[in-house]
């Protein structure tokens, strides 16, 4: 091991771990590792104050987790993060309340209706081909729809 990472004092590598944690979190977002790496940064800093054992350190580390997670998690039920596009990366859902084109009839509930350039299997009462008919909801990829 080179000698400048063995004489490292302990408060600089918590420091540089908390660090990490949160550039971490940049990379990776999960609003968790951000937590973990404030605990570091806090471990780092009481270390850096107080002379403490490794034992030590490494169990305010994870009582510090175990609080800022906790935290967090109250947090966030309280306050929930709410997008104002529920249905973002959900293209069957922002079809609902659409008029659609009928291509293959439904029959026994089953059929293909025209959405943009290409065509969806839709589930619902059965409709002629050419019929119109409203998406009201969506079950996977499959639209159900009722006439329009």
């Amino acid at each position: 091991m080179p000698d400048w990472l063995a004489n490292l004092e302990p408060h600089w590598a918590w420091l540089a771990l908390g660090v990490m944690l949160a550039a971490a979190e940049i990379v990776a977002p999960g609003f968790f590792l951000i937590w973990l790496g404030f605990a570091a940064i806090v471990t780092g800093l009481i270390a850096w104050v107080v002379p403490l054992s490794i034992p030590l350190q490494l169990g305010i580390f994870a009582l510090l987790s175990f609080v800022a997670l906790y935290a967090a998690r109250r947090w966030l039920k309280a306050n929930p993060i709410t997008t104002t596009d529920p249905y973002l990366n959900q293209r069957a859902g922002r079809l609902i309340g659409e008029v659609l084109t009928v291509t293959r009839a439904i029959e026994d509930g089953r059929g293909r209706a025209k959405v943009g350039d290409g065509e969806w299997p839709v589930r619902g009462p059965d409709a002629a081909e050419g019929a119109k008919v409203r998406v009201v909801s969506a079950d996977g990829g499959v639209l159900v729809v009722e006439a329009a």
